[in-house]
């Protein structure tokens, strides 16, 4: 675990989970992406294309036009090539962790970007399992916030491919109701124990 992500942790702060994707499927779910389907159809038909310009035997046409046409026009599928190769680097720099208080995830390709979410931002918390979740045994939590953003939905964050999701998920569920509760019936003018409701902030 990269230290960077535990600097931002607080020293009031109690770390209850860390980890990472599960690698084998962080790598397929970056290869089967939405986006391999289009980028296969659009190099079948750019391949189709410059084969029937290669055809005419133009040789000097093809050199004039055929590269600048593979650089520019085939642009969806070496972005789609681009993301794939970089994917070693976007998972080296993807972290989680879950404190008592909030989630910290890292992540990033050039440069790393660090989200932290508390609890009291959550106002719901999923699991999700694709295909390939389930194929390698592991799950996504969603994490939605309550905080609208620019267009007026609700944004949403996610712990990806950990093989832990089912405790993960209740822990973060738990900490989220306790928090939440305590905030809305504050007693005792917020202590660090609350005596007023019990949201049993020891029990992990």
């Amino acid at each position: 675990m990269n230290n960077d992500l535990k600097l931002l942790i607080g020293e009031n702060e109690r770390i209850l989970y860390e980890g990472k994707p599960n690698k084998r499927c962080f790598i397929f779910e970056s290869i089967f992406n939405p986006l391999l389907p289009f980028a296969i159809l659009w190099l079948m038909f750019d391949l189709f294309f410059i084969s029937g310009f290669i055809a005419t035997g133009d040789v000097e046409g093809i050199a004039f036009f055929l590269i600048p046409f593979m650089l520019f026009h085939m642009m969806p599928v070496w972005i789609y090539l681009g993301g794939v190769i970089m994917t070693m680097k976007r998972y080296r720099n993807t972290e989680y962790i879950v404190t008592d208080q909030a989630v910290y995830i890292s992540g990033g390709i050039i440069n790393k970007t660090i989200n932290r979410k508390s609890f009291m931002e959550m106002s719901r918390v999923n699991l999700h399992r694709g295909f390939f979740d389930q194929k390698f045994g592991v799950g996504d939590i969603i994490l939605t916030s309550n905080q609208l953003n620019s267009n007026n939905t609700s944004s949403a964050t996610n712990i990806n491919s950990i093989s832990e999701y089912a405790e993960v998920y209740k822990m973060i569920q738990k900490l989220q109701k306790d928090i939440y509760t305590d905030v809305m019936y504050p007693n005792d003018k917020r202590p660090q124990e609350n005596h007023g409701y019990n949201t049993n902030y020891k029990g992990f």
